[in-house]
């Protein structure tokens, strides 16, 4: 199979670089990043590539979106969208190219992730009137608050309790509203991410984490991701589909 990785330059573009390296039924057929130096073997664009690809990995920033989408509609190429942060134009531009390739789109390219996701609505379900918090760690580096993944979660949630409202940083006086789902955000050090559901339904509370040891399962997610596009019809896809495929 053959992968264009955008971001290549940055540190999972690395990690993931590596990784197609050392399969053999791999081959990445161009590296891309806007920051590319001459002779360096890495492209600054897209558009310096039109040679043979199965599908494209975009690992570098939300605001390339435009770009990414473009390139793959043009080429009728499935993408493979790791990035996040994307601005409401943005995510309308990934829908629309979804309307003519595949897209996988993820918050979290972590198998785990998706099934704790799954776990929380269904722990949601089970418990209509517990108070549901979300916690979520990550380095200090880390731009978007809250993290992607903790919205995911939440938005998992939602689906079995459409009246609930997200409160993001709780900072004032007065009491839990009972449908809230309250999300926390603390950045320090190296964390590569943890996230933390508190499902507290009054006389029990179940607690469902996740932590990720390292950068690599999100490459490998990733990996997965793009293993799952090629011979798929135009749709929008994600984590949910690979936990099907794995359980079928």
């Amino acid at each position: 199979m053959n992968i264009i990785l955008n971001g290549a330059a940055g540190r999972m573009g690395r990690i993931l670089t590596d990784m197609i390296e050392s399969e053999a039924e791999l081959t990445l057929a161009a590296r891309v990043d806007r920051s590319a130096q001459p002779d360096s073997g890495c492209l600054a664009a897209l558009t310096g590539y039109s040679g043979p690809a199965d599908v494209l990995i975009d690992f570098s920033n939300h605001a390339a979106t435009a770009d990414v989408m473009a390139y793959c509609a043009a080429r009728h190429l499935p993408a493979v969208i790791a990035t996040t942060g994307q601005t409401e134009a943005e995510l309308a531009l990934i829908r629309g190219a979804a309307e003519t390739i595949p897209v996988f789109l993820s918050a979290n390219m972590s198998i785990g992730v998706a099934l704790l996701a799954e776990l929380a609505k269904k722990a949601a379900a089970v418990f209509p009137e517990a108070d549901i918090e979300i916690i979520e760690r990550h380095h200090n580096q880390k731009l978007d608050v809250p993290s992607g993944t903790a919205l995911l979660l939440a938005r998992r949630v939602k689906e079995v309790r459409p009246e609930a409202e997200f409160v993001i940083g709780r900072h004032e006086n007065g009491k839990r509203a009972p449908q809230e789902i309250g999300i926390h955000s603390l950045r320090y050090g190296g964390e590569v991410g943890t996230h933390e559901i508190i499902i507290a339904a009054g006389s029990e509370t179940i607690t469902l984490r996740h932590e990720a040891e390292n950068r690599a399962l999100f490459a490998r997610g990733a990996l997965a991701a793009a293993r799952f596009l090629p011979g798929r019809g135009p749709g929008l896809y994600d984590m949910r589909h690979i936990i099907a495929q794995e359980g079928a």
